[in-house]
């Protein structure tokens, strides 16, 4: 196996047009929050808008790790306070028989080293979905798929979820023959999986350190496991996908491996095209810590005040050893604190990171 490949800035190409690209992402971006809000006088995140679980729990940053593993968060063995938050990516609040891709927030508490510009708080955020690719290779083809559910944001629900049954049977299909399509997940054809049985990628690179990494947590509890791939059958149940992880975790001490994807050929594993996989059989996902979670009532009111109102999730809050790399990355950073901004104006509550007086 070839060694990581060590970081520098000249990885990353930025692209000419980025300035304006980010410009018109928030635009369009400002068309759902706004509609969303206006229809029900409460601004939500521009996407994974719909939370269906909030857990606190702990990360154990593994002992004795090699030197290629042992960097950033991951430099110090011990243990850390996280939430997670679980959620579905489309930027309205949509009956869980639309089944779209699950995503995966971590905020890990009390992290110590240099910080990202503007990164308030001493907290490391990791977003991830269950997918390995994105669906678009740049930011420019991202906004063309941005404006087509801009124009369908907060429109007839009934239609969506006929649309994402038709889509569904389509994708399966598809994945029968060996094929998987995150566009047609996207708009409403992923299946309708239990979120705490499911793997999830960062999808976009990092500065891993020295070197550079995509991120991924992956079950290992049996009790999680034995949810993996388990659908949920969400007719006339708006919120069955809340109500399934509020029933199981109570009962289920959860065991989450974090694992860390080292960058070993720029060319197989390119830093600005995240629709392109890097395969595990060259890039292995290498164990780092561990995520435990005891039994708890994953919609617990106060909880979900503090994390699901009150916070901001974004990659670009966090530690200069773990820079967002690449095109999409880049064009995140403005993006979600200006759908934060929004939130904090529309709501009324300020945003801030756990020991921070104030955020953004």
């Amino acid at each position: 196996m070839q060694p990581p490949v060590r970081y520098s800035p000249d990885v990353e190409v930025v692209r000419p047009d980025e300035e304006q690209t980010i410009d018109q992402l928030n635009e369009a971006f400002d068309t759902i929050l706004t509609r969303v809000a206006e229809h029900s006088g409460h601004a939500v995140r521009s996407v994974h808008a719909k939370s269906h679980g909030i857990l606190e729990g702990t990360l154990t940053v593994d002992a004795g790790l090699p030197s290629e593993l042992a960097q950033g968060l991951f430099a110090k063995a011990g243990e850390h306070k996280v939430y997670m938050r679980m959620s579905t990516n489309a930027g309205d609040i949509l009956p869980d028989a639309v089944s779209l891709p699950r995503g995966l927030a971590l905020k890990v508490l009390d992290v110590e080293g240099g910080r990202l510009p503007d990164a308030e708080g001493a907290t490391q955020n990791f977003i991830m979905v269950n997918g390995k690719v994105f669906q678009a290779p740049n930011a420019e083809k991202f906004l063309g798929s941005l404006k087509l559910l801009a124009g369908t944001t907060d429109r007839v629900e009934g239609l969506k979820v006929a649309a994402s049954t038709v889509l569904r049977g389509v994708n399966k299909a598809l994945h029968a023959v060996g094929i998987d399509s995150p566009t047609i997940g996207s708009l409403g054809g992923a299946p309708n999986v239990d979120p705490l049985g499911e793997t999830y990628y960062s999808l976009t690179p990092f500065r891993y350190g020295d070197y550079i990494a995509k991120f991924s947590v992956a079950p290992v509890a049996p009790a999680l496991t034995a949810l993996t791939g388990t659908e949920i059958d969400a007719s006339g149940r708006p919120n069955a996908i809340r109500e399934t992880v509020q029933s199981e975790m109570m009962g289920i001490a959860g065991e989450w491996e974090f694992r860390v994807q080292l960058c070993r050929d720029l060319e197989r594993q390119p830093v600005e095209d995240p629709t392109v996989e890097w395969k595990e059989d060259e890039a292995p996902f290498q164990r780092v810590g561990v995520v435990r979670v005891q039994p708890q009532d994953s919609w617990d009111p106060a909880r979900v005040q503090a994390v699901d109102e009150e916070m901001r999730f974004s990659v670009w809050t966090g530690l200069a050893a773990h820079q967002p790399l690449g095109n999409i990355n880049r064009a995140r950073n403005a993006t979600y604190r200006h759908s934060a901004e929004f939130r904090e104006r529309f709501n009324r509550c300020p945003i801030h990171e756990p020991g921070a007086v104030r955020g953004s």
